[in-house]
């Protein structure tokens, strides 16, 4: 009986600690890496390019988890006033901030000296610097001081293509920026679609949210605006020669599509209508970079 008490109680601390690393944006982070590292090989990778791209993507697990882990310790108590962050186990108190700094310290140390060490420097030190942009600069900065925060801390989030170029390549080529600019563009308008009907929550909390300082019409406009403009920068694979028609078809197909979630929320307003542009806008994230890996090995 004991042993099994015991198990049970190390499977729920386990479970307890994977929660802060927020398994499903770690996956969106480390997908976006993976079509950097693909997008940076001509053709089918060798077996020797393929293990790098494996050690990478590990390494960039470990220090985003990291930055995820840190970020629950900062806003503890905003988390434990808001539903959709109360669960946390930092916001419960089931564990201790130090607990929570030690964990996301090893996981930072361990993914920087992995990325050091078996893929290059530049990758580490880009990957440390989004890790201190989202963890320190976003988090503690400017999260709290400007509703304008998503706009200026979603560099950090579009870096994720950045890293996995520079992982297989050594450097940041023109592309890289490319697939950085259209994550930053994505942004503002896939958060401000959750702040939208989470806006009460961020009232309490007290965070500047757009939606909480400058009222929902106002960020209903801003959300159409950055869709359109995101609609031309996915464009710019094709215009610069990084993909084919595929690739076009879809990122046309798509865009248009948040283009259309972004009118009908500007003219007619309502909870449900923001949660499914929420949900479209990481439809749209990931079909449209699964679109380019599929351009780039059938076309």
């Amino acid at each position: 009986m004991t042993t099994v008490t015991t198990t049970a109680a190390q499977s729920s601390v386990f479970r307890q600690f994977y929660a802060l690393t927020k398994p499903r944006v770690i996956q969106l982070i480390v997908f976006c890496a993976l079509i950097g590292m693909v997008l940076a090989v001509p053709g089918l990778p060798t077996l020797a390019q393929t293990g790098l791209a494996a050690v990478a993507c590990l390494g960039i697990w470990l220090v985003a988890a990291a930055a995820a882990a840190f970020n629950c310790i900062v806003e503890q108590s905003i988390d434990a006033k808001m539903k959709r962050t109360a669960w946390r186990p930092t916001a419960r108190g089931e564990l201790s901030n130090t607990q929570t700094l030690l964990f996301s310290a090893g996981l930072c140390v361990s993914g920087s000296v992995l990325l050091y060490v078996w893929v290059n420097p530049l990758t580490m030190w880009l990957t440390f610097a989004t890790f201190v942009g989202y963890a320190v600069i976003y988090t503690v900065i400017l999260k709290p001081l400007t509703p304008q925060n998503i706009v200026i801390g979603g560099a950090s989030g579009a870096m994720p293509p950045v890293l996995g170029w520079a992982a297989m390549t050594g450097d940041v080529g023109p592309e890289a920026m490319i697939l950085f600019l259209i994550i930053f563009l994505w942004t503002p308008p896939h958060f401000w679609a959750l702040a939208l009907y989470r806006v009460e929550d961020y009232r309490k909390s007290g965070l500047p949210m757009l939606p909480v300082t400058h009222g929902s019409e106002f960020t209903r406009l801003q959300i159409l605006l950055y869709t359109f403009v995101l609609f031309a920068a996915c464009l710019l694979p094709f215009v610069y020669g990084m993909s084919s028609w595929l690739y076009l078809a879809a990122a046309v197909v798509l865009g248009a599509g948040f283009c259309l979630y972004a009118w009908w929320l500007w003219r007619d307003y309502s909870d449900a209508l923001a949660r499914r542009t929420f949900r479209f806008s990481l439809i749209h994230l990931s079909a449209l970079f699964a679109a380019l890996l599929l351009d780039h090995y059938l076309l």
